[in-house]
């Protein structure tokens, strides 16, 4: 074989293997204003400076974008009750990498109701002030 063919069969064979695997979010702590994410795996834990919430199944695509569902409940200052129940609402969790280490989430509840939009950083400390 030739050169050329050697190179057209190889460029083949990586278009026939189907596209780039998928960015992954790296696992850690990323910060922002109002917000904390840790992230292990494909799951992560939010908290806000008055809310809390769980997102599973991040898969960011090619382009770094990825739609995940999830939980987000509300807090409330003062003492909480040995009763109350967590008060968890079903969340949608949409994002995408503007660079390895700066991630745009926007989390909104099935409602329909808008939480947020926040810009973190991989490894940037949060400033949460908790209402507890």
């Amino acid at each position: 074989m030739t050169g050329t063919t050697l190179l057209a069969a190889a460029l083949a064979m990586t278009l026939a293997s189907g596209p780039p695997p998928h960015k992954h979010l790296a696992q850690g702590e990323w910060g922002a204003p109002h917000v904390a994410l840790e992230v292990s795996g494909d799951s992560a834990r939010l908290e806000y400076d008055c809310a809390h919430g769980t997102v599973t199944g991040i898969a960011p695509d090619e382009q770094g974008k990825f739609e995940a569902k999830g939980t987000h409940a509300r807090e409330h200052g003062g003492p909480v009750r040995r009763d109350e129940k967590d008060a968890s609402e079903p969340a949608v969790y949409e994002g995408f990498l503007k660079d390895e280490d700066t991630l745009v989430l926007t989390v909104k509840l099935e409602s329909g109701e808008e939480i947020g939009t926040f810009t973190l950083k991989r490894g940037q400390t949060p400033r949460l002030m908790k209402c507890r």
